[in-house]
């Protein structure tokens, strides 16, 4: 061994070693940003026990932060505008906007917040938060799937979509409307739908 290669050897093995010591470096969680574009957020109200009527918020906005290698899910927050409620019957839309039931004016915004998820299954998850109307914050549990992540082939942004599920009572927000004489159900149902961008 020439006394260059002498030398270099234990550099080489020490700066080796080094390296070696050094955890691999960990991927942040993203954040990703609902696109307006496309999602949807419906609901199911029982009508004096006969059907059930389907209405929907046409303007909902949200983001929230997923790390795809842990499955993590934080930081979710969805903000309704209530005034953006639709059930195909004009009348009917006012009167959900009046204080009978959103009293969208003085109440503008529904909001659900969840610091963190469980998750129940390989993209399964429940995500226990609070959800804000008419100014009062009850419990709210969402169970979801995560249906795919991918590059749109449409304008190329990285797309995660997810189905999400849950329901709260009318009354445990004072939206007490219809309940006593059962001509409103007091139980909503509600169904979100959504492809979200990652940031």
């Amino acid at each position: 061994m020439t006394p260059t290669r002498r030398l270099l050897l234990p550099g080489l093995l020490a700066l080796a070693l080094g390296l070696a010591a050094v955890p691999p470096a960990q991927a942040a969680p993203a954040r990703f940003q609902l696109d307006p574009e496309h999602i949807s957020m419906g609901f199911l109200v029982e009508h004096l026990g006969y059907a059930k009527v389907l209405g929907m918020f046409r303007a909902v906005r949200g983001s929230y932060s997923f790390d795809e290698d842990t499955g993590a899910l934080s930081d979710v927050r969805i903000e309704v505008d209530t005034r953006s409620v639709f059930t195909s019957h004009a009348k009917r839309d006012q009167h959900l906007m009046s204080a009978d039931f959103l009293n969208a004016n003085e109440f503008p915004r529904m909001v659900f917040t969840a610091a963190a998820a469980r998750k129940t299954g390989e993209r399964s998850y429940e995500i226990p938060g609070q959800l804000e109307l008419l100014g009062r914050s009850q419990p709210l549990t969402l169970t979801a799937t995560w249906n795919k992540s991918g590059t749109s082939p449409i304008d190329k942004t990285y797309v995660m979509g997810v189905s999400a599920r849950g329901s709260f009572k009318r009354s445990s927000y004072g939206m007490n409307y219809g309940v006593s004489n059962g001509w409103v159900g007091d139980e909503v149902p509600l169904i979100l739908e959504f492809e979200a961008k990652r940031q």
